[in-house]
């Protein structure tokens, strides 16, 4: 019998692909690769633009049952936020850590109880050194989340940081939304967990 695999991919504008010209970011990379890989599924992308974690944690929910709940296949969810959460506004990021934090956990809490597994992708790196800090900090959080929550998290901030394909791509964009290459970095530092996710 053929795996009906269903995924909401969730978060902000990365998770969108914003910036690849070939629409297809690290999400659809992850879902070619698994084509290729003999399993097939459905991918819902839901990424919105400038959204913190905590305006994620408002609408993730009611946008994931619509897609997941029923019966006869296999749902799960893919979380990444973050970025926006740690830029600057007024002198202060946008969200602060621990309300960050809070959201996180309120959002693996709901998929738990909706027995939806959950897979986290951190937040990436950006072009700006000092953002980057407080991205790493919130990195570090995130981390902490999802170990007790026996959630896997894949962290890419300090890895996409010392990339010189991610870094470059963002020096010619916005700062903040690589082209295809970085996606396709990006893609291949979650590829192995993903993997290991749906094997699980």
């Amino acid at each position: 019998m053929t795996r009906d695999l269903r995924v909401c991919f969730v978060g902000d504008s990365l998770v969108a692909g914003v910036g690849d010209p070939g629409h297809l970011g690290w999400v659809g990379r992850l879902a070619v690769g698994s084509e290729r890989d003999g399993l097939p599924l459905t991918r819902y992308v839901l990424g919105v633009r400038r959204q913190t974690t905590a305006e994620v944690a408002e609408r993730w929910a009611a946008e994931c049952r619509v897609r997941l709940a029923g019966g006869g296949w296999e749902s799960r969810v893919v979380l990444s936020t973050g970025v926006n959460d740690t830029t600057e506004e007024d002198g202060a990021p946008r969200l602060a850590p621990q309300e960050s934090v809070a959201a996180l956990t309120r959002m693996l809490a709901g998929a738990a109880d909706a027995g939806w597994p959950v897979l986290v992708v951190g937040p990436p790196a950006v072009a700006d050194a000092a953002q980057n800090d407080r991205i790493a900090d919130l990195d570090d959080r995130f981390t902490r989340v999802c170990a007790e929550h026996d959630v896997p998290y894949v962290p890419v901030v300090t890895a996409l940081a010392a990339d010189p394909t991610w870094m470059a791509e963002l020096a010619v964009g916005d700062g903040a939304h690589p082209g295809a290459d970085g996606y396709a970095v990006l893609a291949g530092l979650v590829r192995p967990h993903w993997q290991r996710w749906l094997a699980g």
